[in-house]
């Protein structure tokens, strides 16, 4: 998709996007096509009941007086609440319709529409990558499809007065390219993304200055990580664990550490799911994708701040070889676990790259991300990412960052009660607990896990890695979660 800033007069062809505020605040766009169409606007938007709020759109199809085939008025709700998230859902939104319009190209009018909250390059900047974020589409697997479903829109013009916005968005183009990679690997079906080719993938970030490396499965045995190397054991794919360090920032500077679980494909091990909506097991490594994505965003625009990315990936498969429940496996830290349901495996995972992460790097915070409990989509639905964490400067942190991007979270309690709910009677620990508070007991299985004096969060991602149905910047699938939070929090918290 090609998306551009302009200050040239409006194109002849294609769509032209003009924001309405619901406060009768009318922009020069507005009045200068509604003038030329001797009124047409105002007519089309009364006898439409259009009043240009928030989310609302109306087409109209060739005004008299325009040559412009169509213009689509999109509703910006009231001005005194108008921010740079509203920009990227408007952005969004009439995008998603200019794609039905199956118009190759779309101008956004922007002369005159400004707004107290987000200056004139900001809004620009926010509009077009809202407007690109709805472009995403995971269609490389089919073979046939009716030419009335495939997109006609190649280009994106923003029309604005500011010099600025080309600049402001190349940041967000980058961090846009880090969304669009994790979606494609949550996308991706388990016979093609499994941990060798993820592993594979990540070393592409090489090429934006990534530093990678890889750790087998032999090299993970000499480092006792029995916990992530048992819940591989049934399967025919070897387990990875792979390490992603962009230093950006002085060699003096504090890194932070992001950890994800990438279980690309749980059937539940032993303990064995229903079939039904199992195919949606594809996206268990949503943690994982969505801290790659996250390496990818801060690694492309060049952050200065220290940063590494750890993701540990398996396969979690039934076979005479699988762990069953019931087993005992020892961890990297040297803590015993019994294993009694092998589909609480994603804690297991966490727990040695946890660790590794701490042992190798010495992060002075430690972030994991990981769709691990169905308990939290119970809780919160597909609105909010749990946060666990005992450090309240932490929580406001990532709280902050979550309100500037999107990527919202709510913090959930993680307290002694939950802890003692794991102690197990055979082993320092058990990897569930009893029949409530399950994502609370998995977020202090992992508590077990950091070491005294880090700063740890951990993010229960489990109903906001697949989107269940199109939102105004993120179509039904993969949504990125994730990416945007990481980036805001580091740039933020890291960066001079």
């Amino acid at each position: 998709m090609q998306i551009s800033f302009s200050t040239a007069a409006l194109p002849k062809s294609g769509v032209l996007i003009v924001p309405v505020f619901e406060d009768g605040k009318k922009s020069k766009a507005f009045d200068d096509l509604d003038k030329a169409a001797e009124g047409a606007l105002t007519r089309a938007a009364k006898a439409a009941e259009f009043e240009g709020k928030k989310g609302k759109l109306l087409d109209i199809v060739t005004p008299a007086g325009l040559t412009n085939g169509r213009v689509l008025l999109a509703g910006a709700g009231k001005s005194k609440d108008f921010g740079a998230l509203e920009a990227e859902a408007l952005g969004g939104q009439a995008i998603g319709r200019a794609l039905a319009m199956r118009e190759k190209s779309a101008t956004f009018s922007l002369a005159g529409f400004s707004a107290k909250k987000i200056d004139a390059g900001e809004l620009a900047a926010r509009i077009a990558h809202g407007a690109r974020m709805k472009t995403y589409r995971f269609d490389k697997y089919r073979t046939k499809e009716e030419k009335k479903d495939k997109p006609t829109l190649a280009k994106i013009t923003v029309n604005s007065s500011s010099a600025k916005a080309k600049t402001i968005y190349a940041a967000y183009e980058k961090i846009g390219d880090g969304v669009f990679l994790t979606r494609d690997l949550v996308s991706e079906p388990a016979n093609v993304l499994h941990p060798e080719s993820f592993a594979e993938r990540c070393k592409a970030l090489t090429e934006l200055g990534v530093k990678v490396k890889v750790l087998g499965e032999k090299e993970m045995e000499k480092l006792g990580m029995g916990s992530l190397l048992g819940v591989g054991r049934g399967s025919v794919r070897e387990s990875k664990l792979v390490a992603m360090e962009w230093m950006g920032g002085k060699k003096s500077d504090p890194a932070v550490a992001f950890v994800g679980k990438g279980v690309t494909f749980d059937t539940g091990g032993i303990s064995l799911k229903p079939a039904k909506g199992m195919e949606d097991m594809k996206w268990d490594m949503g943690g994982a994708g969505a801290v790659t994505g996250a390496m990818a965003a801060i690694a492309g625009r060049k952050a200065k701040a220290n940063v590494i990315g750890v993701i540990g990936l398996v396969e979690n498969m039934p076979d005479g070889k699988a762990q069953r429940p019931g087993d005992v496996v020892t961890s990297m830290s040297g803590q015993t676990i019994e294993v009694l349901n092998t589909d609480a495996e994603g804690r297991l995972v966490l727990a040695d790259a946890l660790w590794w992460t701490q042992e190798t790097y010495k992060p002075a915070a430690v972030i994991d991300l990981a769709t691990l409990t169905g308990a939290i989509i119970v809780s919160l639905a597909h609105e909010f990412g749990g946060m666990f964490t005992k450090d309240d400067k932490l929580s406001k942190q990532l709280n902050a960052a979550a309100e500037a991007t999107g990527d919202l979270l709510w913090r959930m309690p993680l307290t002694k009660t939950h802890d003692e709910m794991i102690k197990s009677d055979i082993a320092d620990m058990q990897n569930i607990g009893g029949s409530g508070g399950g994502s609370s007991t998995a977020a202090a299985f992992l508590g077990r896990f950091i070491k005294e004096g880090v700063a740890w969060a951990h993010l229960d991602i489990a109903g906001m890695a697949w989107n269940p149905k199109d939102k105004p910047t993120i179509p039904k699938g993969g949504s990125g979660f994730g990416v945007r939070l990481l980036d805001e929090y580091v740039r933020e918290n890291y960066e001079a």
